[in-house]
């Protein structure tokens, strides 16, 4: 392949592949995830046929997981991560020590050495942003106390690898004739460097950054160009992950989460978050196809017991200690499974560890390979785990909040006649109306902001993605009358439509569309009523133009 085409072959094998295995593994109702990380094997070195540019795809990966931290920290905001200071900081930091002493007793075992064993243990520590976040973004975890702890936790994992990535060096990379340290006045200058930018960046943050980065937004948008407003959001999340990594040495993930952070306080935060949406989303497949190719399929059948021993450290280990510490802090048990599944699995991180202890020769290349087998079997098993903690949880939660004594008690349905999805610039001149002539009204919205607003107009406000059975169920919607989509998506209504139709076929389903294809799809799937913006402007103009005529 030419060089110049190198980066477009990336993509396009990257994306289309991952595609055809996503579709594969949703017909099969299993995780995409798994997909995504089989495309990866079938276009890297380790398998015949084309070999994607592995450099280029980690490169690519990487935007993903500074576009992905940013869109969290535009939901996630400071005061939610001074919330969670006193589970985080010393659970993550604890975690990490049982974690990594679980490592280096496998790596002493294998017959490595102690250094060499202690930063496999660490890399098998630290779990992977990407996989964690998505998982909570698909149970709609990431503003629950249980989100905010485990984001807050990783956080905390980011900045300890940070640390030592400058460590190591300093350790390993100056060793004399008989394989000692560096001196010990070299690692503490190291450490404090390492400190002193991490205050500094910190510092740049909220005393300057958290001026000018949200009067830019602002001036953008009144520019009135959504091209170039969506060109200030990338120019930011990339931006200052970018100048974070060069300048104060800290990783991509942790410079763009604290800049949408920031982002997050001002009343633009829900349009950038759309605005960055869909190559959050791309970038984020490429990064689990950049992990399948990385994994040489090899390893599980030459070394299969040390595979299934780091498996069990990331999965078992560093589970049991994370659920331990959390209870261990006072937290209900639903809180502390959720924290120890999410990170039950590692990542971006592992990854960057195992090359650099492989580049100084303290890790061997053993040690590489079970790390990357490791993070592959880890990521595939993640979502399982997490479905079975979610309907654990579900099916504790009622007995862990019922008063001792008392008869079970069963969440009151919402009664409302007519159920509203949606609360943006359509939905809530529908809600306005229907609230105004003083009739119940159910609406189901996932953005705060939005159901804020509905629950101050007097409706009844389910947060919550309505493309969720268990959300449209909460709602009422089996004893409703009418159903009224305001979203502008049409691939999320017409999954809304036949969700609801199947719950209750009696239901009256008005949804809106923007073309004739959706309004065809719309009513395939079940909708009673579609609503075209552009036709019914056109009958309300032409209407008003006969009407001048006639008079």
């Amino acid at each position: 392949m030419p060089h110049d085409t190198t980066l477009i072959g990336t993509i396009v094998a990257g994306l289309g592949v991952a595609f055809l295995m996503g579709a594969l593994a949703h017909r099969l109702k299993i995780s995409p995830i798994a997909g995504y990380l089989l495309a990866g094997i079938l276009v890297g070195p380790f398998t015949p046929g084309f070999v994607a540019d592995t450099g280029l795809a980690m490169q690519l990966a990487e935007i993903g997981v500074i576009l992905l931290m940013f869109g969290v920290g535009l939901h996630f905001s400071l005061k939610d991560l001074l919330s969670v200071r006193k589970i985080a900081v010393p659970g993550a930091i604890l975690q990490i020590a049982v974690a990594t002493a679980l490592g280096m007793m496998l790596g002493l075992g294998l017959g490595w050495s102690v250094e060499g064993s202690a930063v496999f243990g660490l890399a098998l520590s630290v779990a992977s942003t990407v996989v964690l976040l998505r998982a909570l973004q698909a149970r709609d975890m990431v503003e629950t106390e249980k989100g905010r702890i485990a984001v807050g936790w990783l956080i905390v994992e980011d900045l300890a690898m940070v640390l030592a990535l400058v460590l190591l060096p300093a350790m390993f990379g100056d060793r004399g004739d008989e394989g000692g340290f560096g001196g010990g006045a070299g690692l503490l200058q190291s450490a404090a460097i390492v400190l002193i930018k991490i205050v500094g960046f910190g510092a740049f943050m909220f005393l300057i950054a958290r001026r000018v980065l949200p009067w830019v937004l602002h001036w953008v948008a009144h520019s009135g160009s959504r091209e170039l407003f969506r060109l200030a959001v990338l120019a930011i999340a990339l931006g200052v992950a970018f100048g974070a990594a060069v300048i104060f040495d800290v990783s991509f993930a942790l410079g763009a989460f604290f800049a949408g952070m920031i982002l997050g306080e001002t009343q633009l935060s829900r349009r950038a978050a759309e605005e960055t949406l869909p190559l959050r989303d791309a970038f984020a497949v490429l990064f689990f196809v950049s992990v399948g190719m990385l994994f040489n399929p090899e390893v599980l059948t030459e070394q299969p017991g040390p595979v299934i021993a780091t498996v069990a450290i990331i999965v078992v280990g560093k589970s049991l200690a994370a659920y331990a510490l959390v209870r261990a802090f006072g937290h209900k048990s639903q809180t502390a499974l959720t924290i120890s599944v999410s990170l039950a699995q590692i990542g971006e991180f592992s990854f960057i560890l195992a090359g650099l202890g492989v580049g100084l020769k303290v890790l061997p290349e053993t040690g590489r390979d079970l790390i990357l087998a490791g993070s592959m079997l880890s990521i595939l098993l993640n979502p399982i785990l997490f479905t079975l903690a979610v309907k654990r949880i579900r099916s504790d939660e009622p007995v862990a909040e019922q008063p001792e004594g008392a008869a079970p008690e069963t969440p009151e349905p919402c009664n409302a006649g007519v159920v509203l999805i949606g609360y943006g610039r359509v939905g809530s001149h529908i809600g306005g109306m229907i609230c105004g002539r003083g009739e119940g009204l159910t609406v189901i919205e996932d953005q705060k902001d939005m159901a804020a607003a509905a629950e101050a107009a007097g409706a009844t406000v389910i947060v919550g993605d309505a493309t969720k059975e268990s959300i449209l169920r909460q709602a009422g919607l089996d004893a409703a009358s009418t159903l009224l989509i305001a979203i502008p998506e049409g691939v999320e209504a017409g999954a809304i439509v036949r969700r609801a139709r199947a719950i209750n076929p009696k239901l009256v389903i008005v949804a809106r569309a923007h073309s004739d294809e959706e309004v065809n799809d719309l009513v395939r799937r079940g909708a009673d009523h579609v609503v075209m913006a552009e036709r019914e402007t056109a009958a309300r103009m032409a209407e008003r133009a006969m009407l001048t005529r006639a008079s």
